[in-house]
């Protein structure tokens, strides 16, 4: 994720504070702290993504909503905490895709999500974004393609965490192109970024969150992203399926979930207050420029999406080859 300043992470988490149409109502949910936990450090896109919603639940609810950076192990210690902690549903997790999938690519992975966490609802989708450096004159997919047959020897990719879907995506899209293209392992989207806009490496891959803004600045230039239509906060940039290589269409998400035994009615009543406060146009409105498209579900529609999700995933896996290690 992009990294940004804690000050101006807590700065714009609290533009959503004073908007007029967080109207508080009553809610169901315990009348304690409530926590929101993130797997990754405070200032990268789901930490800010997450304080934005938390800034808008205590406006809404009356309750003190507090978030808890659980960084480390790629995402998974936020993970453990919900399986091993409270069940009392004072504490939530705002969690990625990208933090599920290694259900698939980590032989010990400390938690199953299928099993020892609990979803609440679907908080949006979000697209992987592949993207060249400005250095190397390119555009557009073709004249990549023509400029990756005149560079063999530069025919790879940086991607923002090998064993993810800004891995598996590269690859996907490599052998789409006829082009085998090598994963370059890179400790984040800060590093990328500066070796993208130095001409270091040419091109990279990663969410849509951690280049949006470097495109707009033109530090990179993203020439497609792995949705079936474009991504709500940047319609000009075009999807592979759009450039006719649907079959390798691959979206990632951002769901809540908590313990796996907190009562039902406590998750119903998170659910609620979730679904409503991510429907407020301010907050789709953050959440849609830092590229997340706004999708609410119940429970058991975000389990059966998740099933399936993992399913294709493990297939994509198989076809290009990769295996766990």
């Amino acid at each position: 994720m992009t990294k940004i300043s804690r000050r101006s992470a807590l700065a714009l988490a609290g533009a959503a504070v004073a908007s007029p149409a967080i109207v508080r109502a009553n809610s169901a949910l315990p009348d304690k702290t409530l926590k929101i936990m993130v797997g990754f450090p405070a200032g990268g896109g789901t930490d800010v993504m997450a304080r934005f919603i938390a800034e808008a639940l205590k406006q809404r609810t009356g309750r003190n909503v507090i978030i808890d950076n659980k960084g480390g192990a790629s995402g998974t210690l936020a993970g453990v905490e919900l399986k091993n902690g409270a069940q009392d549903g004072t504490t939530i997790c705002y969690m990625p895709s990208a933090t599920v999938v290694q259900k698939l690519t980590m032989p010990q992975m400390p938690f199953d999500p299928l099993t020892d966490i609990a979803p609440i609802t679907l908080a949006g989708t979000v697209q992987t974004a592949y993207c060249v450096s400005p250095t190397i004159g390119v555009n557009t997919l073709p004249e990549y393609i023509e400029w990756l047959k005149k560079n063999p020897t530069r025919q790879s990719f940086g991607t923002t965490a090998m064993g993810s879907f800004t891995h598996f995506f590269g690859v996907m899209a490599g052998q789409a192109i006829g082009v085998p293209l090598e994963p370059v392992p890179y400790r984040g989207a800060a590093p990328l970024v500066a070796d993208l806009q130095g001409g270091h490496i040419a091109a990279g891959c990663g969410g849509i969150t951690d280049f949006l803004e470097h495109h707009r600045a033109g530090k990179v230039k993203v020439i497609f992203t792995s949705g079936q239509k474009p991504t709500t906060s940047a319609p000009e940039i075009p999807t592979v399926a759009q450039l006719g290589y649907p079959k390798i269409s691959i979206l990632g998400w951002y769901f809540f979930c908590t313990g796996p035994k907190t009562p039902p009615a406590t998750i119903e009543a998170w659910g609620n207050e979730l679904r409503a406060v991510l429907k407020l146009p301010e907050i789709e409105k953050r959440m849609t420029e830092f590229g997340l498209d706004v999708e609410t579900s119940t429970p058991a529609a975000f389990s059966q999406r998740m099933a399936a999700d993992l399913k294709r995933w493990k297939e994509i896996l198989d076809s290009i080859g990769y295996k766990p290690t």
